[in-house]
């Protein structure tokens, strides 16, 4: 079975022996039931990470590990980013789950125009922390040593210095004149992916969004759902990038 994965501080991948305790501790010791002997991985979920041994179990919620490899791994080249618009009810957390699964790098909510879906004051806040929360917990499922920034909630007009500032920025619309499929890509710099809410991305800020630099451009013949469509992008610009290789 593969090692699972365990979230520590930054400062904490030093040592030879490394405890792991609290929160994920807790669910190391009462949720997965690791033993002595058992392999894990730690990492600050920043590119590094320390393979280890289980070398003693304390209690209920802390357990010793002994660290047999530590492992960086490089920043993504090149970067890909995703602006989601704020999908209905759970789909958010379905959108942020899969798209840090397939490989994302940052994921950027966006209200756009037509969004059922706000995201204001205390709701907004609790909104934003599960996204969070829900990529960290996908990053841990899917052994990632990098795990992918959430950004804070954006307008569309904040979204300019975003595209402008990439080496490639896509809208993804049905009535793109190009597939992204064949679309001219750089090997290194930030791509940046913009998927609309379910009702679809306004003229208005199609408009906008032409005139920060992107351009629209479609996945297929199909029309995906707005929570599925960003992790289908994202597939496809690993394999055609080579990091899926």
């Amino acid at each position: 079975m593969t090692a699972p994965v365990f979230v520590v501080e930054p400062d904490a991948l030093g040592p030879a022996r490394i405890t792991l305790s609290g929160p994920e501790g807790r669910h190391a010791v009462s949720v997965r039931r690791l033993q002595v002997g058992e392999e894990i991985v730690l990492t600050d979920g920043q590119g590094r990470g320390a393979h280890g041994v289980v070398a003693a179990v304390d209690g209920k919620d802390t357990l010793e590990v002994d660290v047999t490899g530590v492992r960086e791994e490089p920043a993504p080249h090149p970067r890909i980013t995703v602006v989601q618009a704020l999908p209905k009810g759970d789909r958010g957390e379905l959108a942020v789950e899969t798209m840090t699964e397939v490989g994302v790098d940052a994921i950027v909510p966006w209200a756009a125009s037509r969004c059922i879906t706000q995201w204001k004051g205390d709701r907004g806040a609790k909104s934003l922390a599960k996204w969070r929360s829900t990529a960290r917990e996908a990053a841990k499922q899917a052994r990632r040593l990098r795990f992918p920034d959430i950004a804070e909630l954006v307008t569309t007009r904040q979204l300019a210095p975003l595209l402008a500032g990439a080496a490639f920025a896509a809208v993804l619309h049905e009535e793109g004149s190009e597939p992204l499929a064949s679309a001219g890509l750089p090997a290194d710099g930030d791509i940046v992916l913009v998927v609309g809410p379910e009702g679809g991305v306004s003229p208005e800020e199609l408009d906008a969004l032409a005139a920060a630099g992107a351009k629209p451009y479609r996945l297929g013949a199909s029309v995906l759902r707005t929570s599925t469509a960003g992790v289908a992008a994202t597939a496809l610009l690993l394999g055609r990038t080579g990091r899926w290789g």
